[in-house]
């Protein structure tokens, strides 16, 4: 009887008991490939891995996981620039963001629109996968990351309101953050300048303000935003509940209502009143 020689599993050819993704054949007996460029070509970059992940199957994932990271292919993208762990985040799959991290998934890769797996809890109020990322990660994460929209992952979340903020503030505080990482929070984004800071005081949004200005280099950027500073916004917010607390907040905290913005206005001019107090009353009329 002829003698059938054995292959390695770099010459095999692709296992033909494999399913087929996303309705594709799976290739002949006369292709030869190995599992990860068929996939490659036939399924947008899609491995099984990044499919068992979206699909939620925490142990065919583990699996996948650990073969994937032993040829170094767990950081591989799909289409959208996404590696598993991304997915995982976006699903806030928690387990199996925790399961990846610990096979040595990059905590700071970046989607195609910019966004690390951080950013991505802090959009859509992940706490449970941020909490896996922040704390079980073993490596650096990068708070200081802009997304292509020129967002930390914070100012994400404070334009999100959602739970990542609440989340985000124990880490803070359990992180026992320096004076520079500190910084993170009051970093400008890159399109408009806004801080944090400036976000949270559009919204009138206390319970942020609170957090933020109780950290201890806040009074050295209360007056700073392209001529307008916190002050200003909050002092020109209409219809707003907040108003006056966050006012009282910011003045208690040192905001100097004595700056004027580029339009020459002071903060106390930017408040709506009936009629305003920097000009004449109406003139009565005749009877």
């Amino acid at each position: 009887a002829p003698q059938i020689a054995e292959k390695t599993p770099q010459q095999a050819q692709f296992p033909v008991q494999y399913p087929a993704l996303q309705g594709q054949p799976a290739p002949t007996a006369e292709v030869k490939m190995n599992l990860f460029q068929w996939q490659i070509q036939h399924s947008d970059g899609d491995t099984f891995l990044h499919i068992a992940v979206a699909q939620g199957k925490r142990a065919l994932a583990y699996v996948l996981a650990a073969k994937m990271a032993g040829c170094g292919a767990l950081d591989m993208k799909e289409h959208n620039g996404q590696t598993a762990l991304q997915i995982a985040a976006t699903i806030d799959h928690h387990l199996i963001v925790q399961d990846l991290l610990s096979h040595g998934a990059q905590i700071n890769t970046r989607d195609s629109w910019g966004r690390s797996p951080l950013h991505v809890c802090a959009e859509k109020g992940h706490v449970l996968s941020l909490q896996r990322i922040w704390r079980n990660s073993g490596q650096q994460v990068d708070v200081e990351m802009f997304n292509y929209d020129g967002l930390t992952a914070l100012h994400a979340a404070v334009l999100s309101h959602n739970a990542a903020v609440k989340e985000m503030r124990k880490m803070l505080e359990a992180a026992k953050l320096t004076k520079y990482a500190l910084l993170c929070l009051f970093l400008q984004d890159l399109k408009s300048g806004r801080t944090c800071l400036h976000m949270a005081c559009e919204e009138g949004n206390v319970e942020l303000l609170n957090m933020f200005l109780d950290q201890p280099i806040s009074l050295s950027i209360v007056n700073t935003f392209s001529g307008n500073t916190a002050l200003h916004i909050v002092s020109s917010l209409q219809n707003n509940p907040t108003q006056a607390e966050a006012v009282k907040l910011l003045m208690r905290k040192g905001a100097d209502p004595g700056i004027r913005n580029l339009e020459n206005e002071l903060p106390c001019q930017l408040v709506l009143f009936p009629f305003s107090c920097f000009s004449a009353p109406p003139a009565l009329p005749q009877v």
